[in-house]
């Protein structure tokens, strides 16, 4: 494959983007009212005037219990102000702008939404230990239309794109693995039955917003849990959603927020930091099983390529893009040479906002994160890098009532890689 420009424009469903450049969605923590503020139009902003083509606004929910976290955005008409001056902010410093758009499913926790979380067969949370109901097909149905209409404020509210979680074990992921979904109906059993609810939604959000805008998933390779999700079947679920021509690209990510979440973050895990803002019995759970609950992965550079690639020759009409361990321009141009559209970064570009004019500038540019983690424990207040002098708040404001509500998405998940 002829080598590809990382800073050369390129296409994205409708809309033209200045570079191949990502900010992947991170929990930002600075929508406190489940609204847009000023502080976070200038988080996104650092990352425009830093080089991106395209920031991800992490995790706007569908409908308010499908909260992972207090204070997130749920994308409603009363949203629609901040929505607009979010966006004109960033196409005012030539940017694009991508709303996350996601319902969590087995994530939630009832101490934050106020009822119990939805999942396609009934089941406990390993990690919060609470019970979730199963969802009924109305059910379905009615969440289907609330990613339409979600859909719908972002393209009134200016948003470029949307990108649908079909990732770490949030509701629509959750119906791909064997291990949440023992469902006999159309929606369980065969890897096709279990795909439906994502291309269900898929299709309901294309309706809605046409060629207005582009439409993205995020969408779990494998999840590092035994008998849930894995390449044999992920890779299908990608062809049938390439099949339907419903989205103009996918982003492959990894792990889960259920359980073994390091999975996804890879490194350091920062158990003394996740006690630190837990309260007992959960401080010296954390202490004593934190560990073994979040899995311990080492780092590598480019650490979701090698599960990445099989999905190359496999999607034909969706473009591809990659996440994991990109920290410099050399990783950027590996996997666009591999045939990947775009590349997105979150750890590294929340260490360093400016990293990629940084890279342009000079090529040798190497990224400052050292995958210390402890930007996951920042969720519970305002998402930063700790070792950013220029971050205020360096501790979390609200101590978070259960463990491991941290969105991997995500973000979760502080960032979605």
């Amino acid at each position: 494959m002829p080598d590809v420009d990382p800073f050369s424009p390129t296409t994205l469903g409708p809309v033209t983007l200045r570079n191949r450049f990502v900010k992947a969605a991170t929990s930002e923590g600075r929508s406190p009212e489940g609204l847009v503020t000023d502080d976070l139009i200038d988080f996104h902003l650092s990352f425009v005037r830093g080089g991106v083509g395209l920031t991800t606004v992490a995790y706007c929910c569908v409908a308010p219990e499908g909260a992972s976290a207090p204070g997130q955005i749920v994308m409603s008409r009363a949203a629609l102000p901040g929505l607009r001056k979010l966006t004109d902010a960033v196409h005012s410093a030539g940017g694009a702008i991508s709303a996350q758009l996601g319902h969590a499913g087995v994530v939630a926790s009832k101490k934050i939404t106020g009822v119990t979380a939805l999942s396609p067969s009934r089941f406990v949370n390993p990690s919060t230990m609470e019970y979730c109901r199963e969802i009924t097909v109305a059910r379905i149905r009615q969440v289907i239309d609330q990613f339409g209409e979600a859909a719908q404020v972002a393209a009134d509210a200016g948003f470029d794109a949307v990108e649908l979680h079909f990732g770490h074990l949030y509701l629509p992921s959750s119906f791909l693995s064997p291990w949440i979904n023992r469902r006999k109906d159309e929606y369980g059993g065969s890897i096709e039955n279990r795909t439906r609810f994502a291309r269900e939604i898929a299709q309901r959000v294309r309706e809605v917003v046409g060629n207005r805008i582009a439409v993205t998933a995020k969408m779990s390779m494998d999840d590092g849990i035994k008998h849930s999700i894995w390449l044999t079947e992920s890779v299908q679920t990608a062809q049938l959603l390439d099949r339907d021509r419903n989205l103009d690209a996918i982003e492959l990510t990894q792990g889960s927020s259920v359980k073994h979440q390091m999975y996804l973050f890879r490194g350091d895990v920062p158990i003394d930091e996740f006690a630190s803002v837990q309260k007992e019995p959960f401080k010296t759970g954390l202490k004593l099983f934190g560990r073994r609950v979040l899995g311990d992965y080492p780092y590598r550079d480019l650490y979701m390529l090698d599960s990445a690639r099989q999905f190359v020759p496999a999607v034909s009409n969706s473009k591809l893009i990659l996440l994991g361990g990109i920290n410099n321009l050399d990783h950027a141009r590996t996997g666009l040479g591999e045939g990947f559209d775009f590349v997105a970064m979150g750890r590294a570009l929340l260490r360093e906002p400016d990293l990629i004019a940084r890279m342009q500038k000079d090529p040798t540019t190497q990224g400052r994160c050292n995958h210390n983690n402890k930007c996951m424990f920042t969720v519970y207040g305002r998402t930063h890098c700790v070792l950013d002098p220029e971050q205020v708040n360096g501790g979390p404001a609200n101590p978070g009532p259960t463990p491991f509500t941290v969105q991997p998405a995500q973000r979760p998940t502080v960032v979605e890689e």
